[in-house]
């Protein structure tokens, strides 16, 4: 199968600064598919290639098996973004942005009217209609936002951040409705930073620092490979130390805390108990948060 999306040794130099460097990834038809990273990782940079609003400066890029330097016209038609600043035109209501955005695909008046009704009503904005952007809350124009990305019933959907700022209610129905898209057969390209989202959300994702591609795979198997089943956070002391050595356990130390990775957290903890007194034991299954503070650290970026 042909994938939606295939990059090779793929870069993005912005004078001597390499925003991307030599990455190759493929998107599945059909699959959601993820980039995370810190910032200045090179995510956005890469989004914008795929959507043929910044040219690449080597390698090959492909979307639909169409090259983004020879058709991007054709790449762009095809193309949903939810973008992560909010863009809505203020002087229109919910509707208008929606029929007067589908003006730039050519979309018929009419046509384009019944499709801004469904969308309204796909994420939840129904009674909104012809409210003006200025008195929706956050996540109603995260929401019409997703819903113009839908307009022109796109072949591949980007989303950049599609839940940020977003309360745990409004995260949980963006997350139903992508979920629902993907379904009907849509393939999904997205960054975010919420690790959990990608969790739930991603068959497949890379995780990128420096502009490269540390890694790539389902979050299932990097968890496995990368953690393991299970994590004892237990305080950082010197006995601690000496018992997890002397048990030959796989451990990182975080400051004031220990993470000891392990298959068997209760023979683990047992153990630490019974030979070293470490004081609190905190067990819990292992997550694509503690793959992604392994491979990129735990510096705060700007």
């Amino acid at each position: 199968m042909e994938p939606v999306i295939s990059a090779e040794s793929l870069t993005k130099r912005y004078g001597s600064l390499i925003a991307v460097n030599t990455i190759s990834f493929s998107v599945n038809r059909g699959e959601m598919f993820g980039f995370l990273g810190p910032n200045g990782a090179g995510k956005t940079t890469t989004m914008k290639m795929i959507q043929c609003i910044s040219p690449k400066t080597s390698g090959r890029l492909t979307v639909f098996n169409r090259d983004v330097d020879t058709h991007p016209r054709e790449i762009k038609r095809i193309l949903g973004v939810l973008p992560q600043e909010t863009n809505l035109d203020p002087e229109f209501t919910c509707f208008e942005n929606l029929t007067n955005y589908a003006r730039y695909f050519e979309i018929p008046k009419k046509e384009a009217a019944d499709r801004a009704d469904e969308l309204l009503s796909f994420v939840q904005l129904e009674e909104k209609r012809n409210v003006r952007i200025e008195k929706l809350s956050g996540g109603m124009k995260r929401r019409l936002l997703l819903a113009r990305a839908l307009i022109n019933d796109p072949e591949l959907l980007i989303l950049d951040e599609p839940t940020i700022g977003l309360d745990p209610q409004g995260r949980h129905l963006i997350w139903e409705k992508l979920k629902a898209l993907q379904a009907a057969g849509s393939t999904i390209v997205l960054t975010t930073h919420y690790l959990e989202e990608a969790e739930r959300l991603c068959n497949r994702l890379v995780i990128m620092d420096n502009g490269k591609i540390l890694v790539q795979g389902s979050p299932q198997d990097l968890v496995s490979k990368y953690v393991g089943s299970d994590i004892l956070e237990v305080e950082h002391t010197s006995p601690v130390i000496a018992c997890l050595e002397d048990m030959n356990a796989r451990y990182e130390i975080f400051g004031d805390i220990v993470q000891v990775h392990t298959a068997q957290p209760r023979e683990v903890a047992k153990e630490l108990f019974e030979r070293c007194n470490p004081g609190r034991v905190f067990a819990r299954p292992a997550s694509l948060e503690d793959v992604f503070l392994k491979l990129t650290g735990r510096v705060l970026r700007d």
